[in-house]
């Protein structure tokens, strides 16, 4: 059996965040919606994670409606459940309630099994002097990449 690579990415978080720790959660979703992830038609732009009674969700996770869904179709921007153990729950809290650190979602891609698996990390926000300096970084490495390639 070939196995569909969905692998959808957060571009934008390496940018606004400085990420501290990873996590992969499982995440729970209904029958279109799977469907329509393995299409890759999902965004994480405006994602972002929060805590409610000890259960984490994440919310403006946009996955496109099936469009083969009839009246049994999702809600495209409904809030989800993650899935993860109960010490990794306890430890995610514990860092977000006592140094503002917040959770973002990386990436949502589908394991070796064909479960849809969503990698979030502990993020600090940067401040923009901090992101002028991602971006001289940036351009300084695709320079020195040029020049090994002339040379």
């Amino acid at each position: 059996m070939t196995q569909n690579k969905v692998n959808i990415r957060n571009k934008k978080a390496f940018f606004d965040y400085e990420i501290l720790e990873k996590f992969v959660a499982g995440i729970q979703l209904s029958g279109t919606e799977i469907k329509s992830l393995r299409l890759g038609k999902a965004s994480l732009v405006e994602a972002y994670c929060y805590f409610v009674r000890n259960e984490l969700w994440i919310k403006g996770f946009n996955i496109a409606e099936y469009f083969f869904g009839t009246y049994n179709n999702h809600m495209p921007l409904r809030e989800r459940k993650l899935l993860l153990q109960k010490k990794e729950l306890q430890k995610l809290d514990r860092k977000t309630k006592e140094s503002g650190l917040t959770i973002i979602p990386l990436k949502v891609f589908l394991n070796d099994r064909g479960w849809a698996k969503v990698e979030v990390a502990l993020a600090k926000g940067k401040k923009s002097h901090d992101k002028r300096e991602s971006l001289k970084l940036k351009d300084a490495k695709r320079e020195m990449d040029k020049m090994k390639k002339i040379h």
